[in-house]
């Protein structure tokens, strides 16, 4: 290794870290390593209607294939996580309140790091002729967990997701396909989660089936945000107050207790100081319009699904809820019926009878109801969204 490439790796290392990136790694373009198991998972369809994901073939897997100039690639992470937003555990366990995956708090990261991205590669040309690259984030056929664990960024957890053991979990990840030749950073080799298996005791639809291994049809997140049609029955209730993506599996891993609190003001809560979606109700929510929806979410990824399925998603947390006045939630679901299209009516239809069903069960196992009928036993009560016994993020 010669000097002028020890002194362009830390280079890339300080711009990365300058630019606000946590961490900045180097790796080749070697995964068949991961090759078989990613393959088997889409052979199983664990993907769901995720047709992307096997739409580039072994590209995925691959890099050189989908740029064949590759021969390294940089991989980089970004803390998105506002440890000033309102606690994630008080919205879970208020029924009444609509919960939004953390990372969706701010504005679209998208943007953010391809600029991040974009301004590293400036840097990078201002020192080597012929810089070719190409930059993703969350973006193309690009197996992007892989690449960071071989990159050092992190190991991967039996969540599936890439964690530090400094930093725990919640950061997106980036990565720069070069035509550079540089030396690979050492790789994560051994998984740090030893015994624990919290997160898939803590899954509320058991989704995570073995070591690292999601199926994404059970998937809250996917349920959510990427499935467009008829969410199974039988895993509606399982949903509970979860509106858009789920955290369970980061809210109870022990790593996460090393959570570094996010730098960028995109990303905070705050950044949606006339519409913080960090504390908002169910029903306050539902009586947003179309147009409101386009409007307040301006700039958020949660656009991205669109309005209808904004709806679906909302009707199936109402439906769950316990502690909404019955009349308020019936009352306001019977608003949208028939207002937009007949999946969103199956759901706000299974949300009135779900509704109605709990309040009867309420109602057979309240105090008054067992002196009148001392054989009725509480059968349906409220369901805390935690297993767990504990959970982590640091205190800021």
């Amino acid at each position: 290794m010669t000097e002028t490439t020890i002194e362009l790796i830390q280079n890339i290392k300080h711009w990365g870290k300058s630019l606000g990136f946590a961490d900045v790694g180097i790796t080749n373009t070697d995964l068949s390593s991961y090759e078989a198991e990613y393959l088997d998972w889409i052979k199983r369809n664990y993907h769901g209607e995720m047709e992307y994901m096997k739409r580039h073939g072994t590209k995925r897997t691959r890099p050189h294939e989908l740029e064949p100039n590759t021969q390294s690639i940089i991989s980089v992470r970004l803390n998105y996580l506002d440890l000033n937003a309102e606690s994630p555990f008080e919205q879970l366990h208020n029924d009444q309140q609509a919960y939004i995956s953390r990372y969706a708090l701010g504005k679209d990261y998208h943007k953010l790091l391809r600029k991040r991205l974009q301004a590293l590669t400036n840097q990078i040309s201002k020192e080597v002729s012929d810089f070719q690259y190409r930059a993703f984030t969350d973006s193309a056929p690009v197996l992007e967990r892989p690449i960071a664990e071989k990159a050092g960024l992190g190991f991967t957890g039996k969540n599936s997701l890439i964690i530090h053991p400094k930093a725990g979990s919640w950061f997106f990840l980036g990565e720069l396909y070069t035509n550079l030749s540089l030396p690979t950073d050492p790789p994560f080799t051994k998984q740090g989660c030893g015994p624990c298996t919290a997160c898939i005791q803590e899954c509320p639809t058991n989704a995570i089936i073995g070591n690292g291994v999601v199926d994404a049809r059970r998937c809250i997140s996917y349920l959510t945000i990427e499935f467009k049609g008829s969410i199974p029955q039988e895993l509606r209730p399982l949903m509970g107050n979860r509106i858009y993506g789920c955290d369970d599996c980061q809210l109870v891993c022990p790593w996460n207790k090393f959570t570094q609190n996010t730098q960028e003001q995109a990303f905070k809560a705050q950044a949606y100081a006339k519409n913080r979606l960090d504390n908002v109700s169910l029903l306050s929510l539902w009586q947003w319009d179309e147009n409101q929806f386009l409007k307040k979410l301006e700039g958020s990824p949660i656009r991205r699904i669109g309005y209808h399925q904004w709806i679906r998603n909302l009707a199936i947390a109402i439906g769950n809820s316990q502690t909404i006045p019955l009349h308020s939630a019936l009352e306001a679901l019977k608003t949208k019926l028939h207002c937009l299209n007949n999946l969103v009516d199956e759901h706000i239809f299974w949300a009135i009878q779900q509704l109605k069903k709990n309040h009867l069960s309420q109602e057979l196992s309240s105090p008054d109801s067992q002196k009148n009928n001392k054989t009725t036993t509480n059968q349906h009560s409220i369901q805390t969204p935690f297993i767990a016994s504990k959970y982590y993020l640091p205190k800021n």
